[in-house]
């Protein structure tokens, strides 16, 4: 007889950057800062990634396009790469993504690709703590997630191999 499993998956959903912990209002500026800096001519899709780490320290990446699809990267793998290549042995303490369109100013929903959740999963599992996800949402609101977990909750890591 077949059963069930039932995922809980709670996100804050806030209504402006009022409601944001002052580190949060300071990585989502930074992130979209870099959105600015993104270099894609292609699709003119202007994403930015702040990451916040244990230290405070804070990380960013935009994403890189290619003319050699699928060559580039996005924001958020560009971020975790380049911080782990600089601070391997660190913690993240929050990832903030936004995004939008270069002919327009304000910011669209920002949802990470598959495969930048799988690449955040890794460094989830790998650091042993929860890493929390803040995202740009509609109309001027942010997604508060808890984890990466809950935006992939059925993750595949080394314990799979």
């Amino acid at each position: 007889m077949a059963s069930e499993l039932n995922i809980h998956i709670c996100i804050d959903v806030l209504d402006s950057a009022e409601e944001l912990t002052q580190q949060e209002r300071d990585a989502i500026v930074l992130a979209q800062e870099t959105a600015n800096d993104a270099y894609a001519p292609y699709s003119n899709f202007l994403v930015g990634a702040a990451l916040v780490l244990e230290d405070d320290t804070m990380f960013k990446g935009s994403n890189q396009e290619n003319a050699a699809y699928p060559s580039g990267l996005c924001a958020e793998r560009t971020a975790l790469f380049a911080m782990s290549a600089h601070y391997p042995n660190k913690k993240i303490k929050l990832i903030a993504v936004t995004a939008r369109r270069r002919s327009e100013q304000h910011f669209l929903p920002a949802m990470p690709c598959g495969a930048c959740r799988q690449v955040m999963a890794e460094y989830e599992h790998k650091q042993g703590d929860p890493i929390p996800v803040l995202l740009q949402g509609p109309e001027g609101k942010f997604y508060r997630l808890r984890s990466v977990g809950d935006l992939l909750p059925f993750q595949f890591n080394k314990e799979h191999l």
